[in-house]
């Protein structure tokens, strides 16, 4: 049964068969349906609905350059969209359903609006994991556009409370899945000619890619923008953050990771994934302290900290 959730108003639905149905309607009806998957929570619409893209991008206040990941059920879904070589094709079979988002050239009767690809002659597509995610898109069949569920360049949701907090009203149906399992965006690779760039770090590692390729990726242009969360600053809060703060001032929340406790611990085992998880949800609580600075304890550079490290410079660029 669907059912409100009061402490975060009306627009949020606990999952449930009515509820998924109501956002099958709203799908179909070219709205948008704000989404958990296991990485954050997304703003969904059909990919090939021009005017609902269009709302995304208006809901969010999204930059019309920055393309969109499509979500689909399964490989040969994808595989009606882009253009699978053998390598993508390895990608796929190995790691989805998952945090990976593999960018392949566009089919050329691609059937999803002109917006999604932000005129670029890729498309990005992913096949997530989260049972919400997953029931809609097989009880809708449709293909999904799902960037994360925020304000543009804003802290990425992980509970549907987040989303109310950033979208509000503008978002009427949140199906409402709990939190996030990953806690971070998908892993994003670019597949090309036999080679693979990573284009976003995300939970899927660069040591997971090369076990999976049996090769290195090559250098991505950093100065292209051809996926989502390229852009310098990303995934800010409202407050100034400093990283790699072994301390903090009094003016300060410190999100604290390992021995450095802070006023909150991304984990205190030093558990990296755990990390990952908790990160959008401290940045969410250190942005509505009292407090007008935010300061980050070091992360370790290596295996998903990559990710970590990534959003962490980015949500530190200035705008």
């Amino acid at each position: 049964m669907s059912g409100s959730n009061d402490h975060i108003g009306g627009e949020a639905r606990r999952y449930g068969n009515a509820t998924i149905g109501e956002a099958v309607a709203r799908l179909r009806a070219g709205g948008l349906v704000a989404v958990p998957t296991e990485t954050v929570y997304g703003l969904a619409a059909d990919s090939t609905n021009a005017a609902a893209v269009a709302e995304i991008y208006r809901t969010k206040g999204r930059p019309d350059f920055n393309p969109l990941i499509v979500h689909v059920p399964d490989r040969e879904s994808a595989g009606k969209l882009g253009k699978f070589d053998d390598l993508a094709s390895l990608f796929a079979d190995a790691l989805w359903p998952g945090p990976l988002t593999i960018v392949v050239p566009k089919r050329d009767n691609c059937p999803v609006a002109a917006a999604v690809t932000a005129g670029l002659e890729t498309i990005a597509l992913r096949c997530p994991a989260h049972p919400v995610m997953r029931e809609l898109l097989e009880q809708s069949g449709l293909y999904l556009a799902a960037p994360s569920a925020n304000r543009s360049g804003g802290i990425s949701p992980t509970t549907a409370e987040h989303v109310t907090r950033s979208l509000g009203a503008k978002v009427p149906l949140i199906l409402d899945g709990g939190p996030c399992e990953r806690g971070i965006e998908s892993t994003i690779i670019a597949v090309a000619g036999g080679e693979y760039r990573i284009l976003r770090p995300g939970p899927v590692t660069e040591a997971q890619l090369e076990a999976v390729a049996g090769k290195a990726p090559i250098l991505a242009d950093t100065n292209l923008i051809e996926a989502p969360g390229q852009m310098l600053s990303h995934y800010a809060p409202s407050k100034p953050l400093r990283l790699n703060a072994e301390t903090a001032a009094d003016d300060e929340y410190h999100i604290g990771f390992g021995n450095l406790p802070g006023d909150r611990n991304l984990s205190p085992d030093a558990d990296l994934a755990e990390a990952a998880s908790l990160l959008f949800a401290a940045l969410h609580d250190a942005d509505a302290s009292g407090k007008p600075r935010i300061a980050v304890a070091p992360i370790p550079n290596a295996g998903i900290g990559n990710a970590l490290n990534d959003r962490l410079r980015r949500a530190a660029s200035p705008r």
